[in-house]
């Protein structure tokens, strides 16, 4: 895939792989498709990948994104890793304790926070 179509900016820095959103609204089913395919395939490079996904870009976020975030978590569980996310905007992040996904998912305030927080 070409890096031009790519809809992630996956970053490897101190043993953790970081993710940041390129566009600013996850709307699209096959754009978050896509996403998804992209995340996994960055998690699988690694046997006990630290992961962390930073939304620092997004305005806005479909609930079909929350599925593909919970796709992403259990393949990093099954391979012995461990996610974060961070940097969430406060609309978004309401959305997230709507539906509980606060209680899933470890969420801290900035990118230095979640890398620190991997034990």
């Amino acid at each position: 895939m070409a890096a031009s179509s790519s809809h992630i900016s996956v970053r490897k820095s101190d043993g953790v792989i970081r993710i940041d959103f390129v566009d600013r609204n996850i709307l699209d089913e096959l754009n978050i498709h896509q996403i998804g395919e992209e995340m996994l395939k960055a998690v699988e490079s690694e046997f006990r990948p630290k992961v962390v996904i930073v939304f620092k870009n997004v305005e806005h976020l479909s609930s079909a994104a929350f599925g593909t975030l919970m796709k992403v978590n259990e393949r990093v569980k099954s391979r012995d890793g461990q996610l974060r996310l961070c940097e969430i905007p406060p609309r978004i992040l309401e959305a997230f304790m709507i539906t509980k996904l606060n209680r899933i998912f470890s969420i801290h305030d900035s990118y230095e926070l979640a890398s620190k927080s991997f034990t």
